[in-house]
């Protein structure tokens, strides 16, 4: 399984709607678009001082999974020009890594039903 790792950061003051864009119109894009080997995408979100920072992570099957989805260049990041607009910074390349190793535990079951209960 391969993670692509991306930070992007908006001023506190789009924030809200920079989150509403990637919910409601850039993941589900996404997932439209029906990539072999896309195993979903997980949102981050932290409150700086002066700037909020989001860090998305997307799982593939392989590396192949990402080159068909961010094309042979597969480190160059994906920001569609509306988010561009809100952002005030972010990584123009993503990182990948390699899943060596998950550790569940009983205590941690449910913790989506959690978050998203706290959006």
């Amino acid at each position: 399984m391969i993670a692509r790792i991306w930070h992007g950061w908006t001023l506190p003051g789009n924030a809200n709607e920079y989150e509403r864009l990637l919910r409601q119109e850039i993941f589900p894009g996404i997932a439209a678009r029906n990539v072999p080997g896309y195993h979903g995408i997980q949102l981050l979100r932290r409150q700086h001082a002066q700037e909020v920072e989001f860090v998305t992570i997307m799982w593939f099957a392989t590396l192949e999974s990402v080159r068909q989805f961010a094309g042979a260049d597969y480190e160059v990041a994906y920001v569609p020009d509306k988010a561009r607009q809100l952002l005030s910074r972010f990584d123009a390349r993503s990182q990948h890594y390699e899943l060596k190793a998950t550790l569940e535990s009983d205590a941690g079951r449910g913790a989506d039903n959690a978050a998203e209960s706290a959006t």
